[in-house]
């Protein structure tokens, strides 16, 4: 698969096949693909929670909020819910600010799980406190991401955006329906 069909496999994804685990090793291998990455000035103050054993799974899964434009989805049921998450913190010793350094990381994570078969959700949507208590945060640590991993059950396709509608939907089918711009909207000069 090359990057750019890669790019278009890696979307967000919100349904899971609840009995197809993720391992300790495949999360330690993902983060390591963010270690990998471009950091700003160097500094690397991003450090990481890995959470896959199924308890801990369904407490993490209380502290997040799911696809806000679907706005009667109260997000997935169980047995199609995430069976992984790797928390994204920042090192407030290393770094006061962590400028896009986790949208980097995110990335590099989502793009290393599509091509292990896998999928994901970034969220920033975050009952921060309550994650805190959940997974023992120290206070120095802000909690920037959680991204949300499995094998993803559903089917997300791309649109054409259409009268600059961002929001994406779901048909009856619950094929998820992404709208992107052009690239001759995008572009302002070639």
């Amino acid at each position: 698969m090359n990057i750019k069909q890669l790019i278009e496999k890696t979307r967000s994804y919100r349904r899971f096949d609840g009995n197809h685990p993720v391992s300790k090793e495949t999360l330690v291998s993902l983060v390591d693909l963010a270690r990998l990455s471009a950091s700003g000035a160097n500094r690397q103050p991003l450090k990481y929670i890995l959470v896959n054993e199924p308890a801990e799974c369904a407490e993490v899964y209380t502290c997040l909020a799911w696809a806000g434009y679907l706005t009667t989805w109260e997000g997935p049921d169980p047995g199609e819910r995430p069976t992984a998450y790797i928390v994204v913190l920042g090192d407030k010793e290393i770094s006061d600010s962590f400028g896009i350094d986790h949208g980097i990381a995110a990335q590099s994570i989502m793009l290393g799980a599509t091509s292990e078969g896998l999928g994901g959700c970034i969220i920033a949507s975050i009952k921060k406190e309550k994650l805190r208590a959940l997974l023992s945060v120290p206070a120095g640590l802000d909690i920037l991401l959680v991204l949300a991993l499995g094998k993803p059950t559903e089917k997300v396709v791309i649109e054409t955006l259409e009268n600059n509608n961002v929001k994406y939907w779901r048909d009856d089918a619950r094929v998820h329906h992404v709208p992107k711009r052009t690239l001759d909207e995008i572009i302002l000069r070639k």
